[in-house]
């Protein structure tokens, strides 16, 4: 299915483990509560697509479009997440544990209370990032950016946090710019 264009269509629930989706057009698809563990979605376009409780545990989503995509309870434990656009992507209390998000920009996201258990992000921007009550167990944040953020209630243990900037953490609240 390597380019195919599915795009609108009603896949909710389909069973796509393992499926060759690279350059598929899944813009605005609803997958709600798909099954696309270990596909290969690396190019793809999931822009506005509805992935509500779908599972993409250790799926290749490398430089895919996920503009605008409802990720709500998905499930993207160890994906590979390099060279995605996350700007417009709501990620608060996604399961990212294990997941590639090395260099990412996650500049002034919300991510309070995700999984982001032993997730890579070597070298991420973090600046401005809303981490309260977030699982960074074992993660590796060596040289990641983390100015201004909340980390209130966040778990570390085990974290690598060499190299990293670590100005201003868990700072006063700095007004709207949230």
């Amino acid at each position: 299915m390597r380019n195919a264009d599915l795009s609108g269509t009603n896949l909710s629930g389909a069973q796509f483990s393992g499926a060759l989706l690279s350059g598929a057009k899944l813009k605005a698809a609803d997958l709600h509560c798909a099954d696309l563990r270990g596909a290969n979605l690396f190019f793809a376009d999931l822009s506005g697509a509805d992935l509500t409780g779908a599972n993409l545990s250790f799926a290749d989503v490398k430089g895919a479009s996920l503009t605008g995509a409802i990720l709500t309870g998905a499930n993207l434990s160890g994906a590979d997440l390099r060279d995605v656009d996350l700007r417009d992507v709501d990620l608060k209390g996604v399961d990212l544990s294990s997941s590639n998000l090395r260099v990412a920009n996650l500049s002034g996201k919300n991510l309070s209370n995700t999984n982001l258990k032993y997730a890579n992000l070597r070298g991420a921007n973090l600046n401005r990032a809303d981490l309260r009550g977030t699982d960074l167990r074992g993660a590796d944040l060596n040289g990641a950016q983390l100015i201004r953020v909340q980390l209130s209630g966040a778990n570390l243990d085990g974290a690598d946090l060499s190299g990293a900037d670590v100005r201003s953490i868990d700072g006063p609240d700095w007004g709207n710019g949230w």
